[in-house]
Order: C-alpha cells, then sequence, then structure tokens
C-alpha cells in the first residue's frame, strides 16, 4: 500500500516536520574559528608593535617603513633607466609596469576588504590617503620586486630584495600601520603577481 508507505515514511521521526534541521557546521563554526584567527592577528600584531617606544629600534622601523614606499622605488628606477645600459633599461621598465599592475589589484582589494588600519598616530599621510590596510601595499610591492628580480636579474639585487622584503613588511607592522595578517596577505599578492610578471616577461 504506496499510502500506508509514505505515512510510515512520514511518522519516522527523521522525516517529521516538526524536527528543525540540523545547521550546517560551516555555519556555525566558520565564524568563530575566524573570530578566533582575528584575535590572534591582533594578539602578535601588538606585540610586534614598537611606534610607541622611542629609540633606535623605531628609528631603524621607520627607516624600513619608508623603504617600501611607492615613490621611492619609482623615482630610484627613473634614475636607472635614465642613466643605465639598455639591459637596464629593460630591467627596470618591467619592474615600473609590475609595480603600476600590483598597486591596482592591491588598491582593489583594499576597496572590497575595507578593513582600517590599527589605530595609532604614526604614519598619517598613510592613514588619510589610504585608509584601508589589507593587504599591505608595501609588502606586496617588495615581494613582487624580489620575484621579478629573480627573473630579470641581476641575482645579487633578487638576493638583497629576498632580505629587505620581510623587514619591510615587520617595520610597517611594527609602526602600527598594519595588521601582522595585512603583510602576510601582501606578501601572498606579491608573489603571485611576480609569478605573472615573470610569465608575461
Amino acid at each position: 500500500m504506496p499510502g500506508q508507505a509514505r505515512r510510515s515514511l512520514h511518522g519516522h521521526p527523521l522525516m517529521t516536520d516538526s524536527q528543525p534541521p540540523s545547521p550546517r557546521p560551516t555555519e556555525t563554526e566558520t565564524p568563530g574559528r575566524f573570530s578566533a584567527l582575528l584575535d590572534v592577528d591582533r594578539r602578535w600584531t601588538a606585540r610586534l608593535r614598537i611606534a610607541e617606544r622611542p629609540g633606535l629600534t623605531r628609528a631603524l622601523a621607520i627607516f624600513l617603513a619608508h623603504s617600501g614606499d611607492s615613490w621611492f622605488w619609482g623615482a630610484a628606477l627613473a634614475v636607472v633607466w635614465w642613466s643605465g645600459t639598455n639591459l637596464w633599461k629593460w630591467r627596470t621598465s618591467v619592474m615600473f609596469l609590475a609595480i603600476a599592475a600590483t598597486a591596482v589589484v592591491v588598491m582593489a582589494l583594499k576597496v572590497a576588504v575595507r578593513r582600517r588600519r590599527p589605530a595609532g598616530e604614526w604614519g598619517k599621510l598613510y592613514r588619510s590617503t589610504d585608509p584601508h590596510s589589507f593587504p599591505s601595499g608595501h609588502a606586496a610591492r617588495m615581494m613582487m620586486l624580489g620575484v621579478v628580480a629573480l627573473h630579470v636579474g641581476p641575482l645579487w639585487l633578487a638576493a638583497a630584495l629576498a632580505l629587505w622584503a620581510p623587514l619591510v613588511a615587520l617595520a610597517r607592522v611594527a609602526m602600527g600601520v598594519h595588521y601582522l595578517s595585512d603583510v602576510v596577505g601582501g606578501a601572498v599578492v606579491g608573489l603571485l603577481m611576480g609569478g605573472l610578471t615573470a610569465l608575461l616577461f
């Protein structure tokens, strides 16, 4: 009897209308896990921060934090292009195009994510012109330049940037303009953009 079969199935505990569906694990656990990761991110960021501590370490962090500025690299590449050989003109042209493309990608991600920078006083120019922090443009730029230098040469520049890039990233956290996850995300973007540039050039 089909009718009896339907009634017996409907009467089964798994088929009753009164029993609420069990929530998916991702619906209840993901927000909690994400909040926990953000808490860890904030704690490590606070530990690395030295913006309010005068001294030699702070002065070094300021220098490193500024050394990844786009205007600095744009000016340096322009000087090398103007005075360099044809090989160096090609190298600097590739790097300049990669810097511009990386800046577009970073800005698009910042507008999409809209994460506010950590509160602080240092870096007022960064805070006023670019209030969003994720991902870090400085970390992305330096990591990308290291990958591009490994592709176009010379190797000594790639080695120097491989050491300099993480120092710039940590300095941005130390001076309070980025969370630790911002520079990690920026480094990933830089690796991707550097790899893309190597494929294209």
